[in-house]
């Protein structure tokens, strides 16, 4: 089985770089094939190019898109691993998702809409924030994450959703069991 191991936070040595790497050593010793993508270590452009857009032609990919596309080909497991920041995916990540799983590779036009294309193959995410996990459920930001990014995105592609794993209460250089939220009025432990 092969994992793409997506991960998308700037800081080396981050919490969501060393799940992503845990992740990708776990799967390794069961046996699997694990691909880490690394977007920011990868200077990956996020931004959609006018000439990647369908209108009424195939769209026209720049080369890191094919080249990720071409690596990606024969994957069965997308793992997302990101901070929840704005009650959303990092605009990296957003951006990836934009071009590299659409027309072509995550769906085709399809006579009244769009038809999947990576039926069969699995998502499953891994989230942390340093909203504390009470918030993060409370306000719906997690249910409306989940099914704004990993089910729209599930559906599109023909993935089954795994699962969305999200911890929250990190704070950077956290060394203690509390982290302080003075915006939100509780601690978290």
């Amino acid at each position: 089985m092969k994992h793409a191991v997506i991960i998308a936070h700037p800081i080396h040595g981050s919490l969501t770089r060393s799940a992503g790497a845990a992740y990708a050593e776990a799967v390794r010793g069961f046996g699997h094939e694990a691909v880490v993508r690394d977007l920011y270590a990868m200077e990956f452009d996020p931004c959609l190019h006018a000439e990647e857009i369908p209108h009424l032609k195939m769209p026209n990919f720049r080369t890191d898109v094919v080249q990720e596309r071409a690596l990606l080909q024969h994957v069965d497991v997308f793992a997302f691993v990101y901070p929840f920041w704005f009650n959303a995916p990092p605009a990296i990540l957003k951006g990836y998702v934009d071009r590299v799983f659409s027309t072509g590779f995550g769906f085709a036009p399809a006579v009244g809409g769009t038809e999947p294309l990576l039926d069969g193959r699995k998502l499953i995410s891994f989230s942390f924030s340093g909203a504390p996990d009470y918030w993060v459920q409370d306000t719906g930001a997690l249910t409306g994450l989940v099914s704004m990014f990993d089910r729209h995105l599930a559906r599109m592609c023909g993935l089954q959703l795994v699962d969305h794993v999200h911890t929250g209460g990190h704070c950077p250089g956290k060394r203690t069991g509390r982290c302080f939220h003075v915006s939100l009025g509780r601690s978290a432990t």
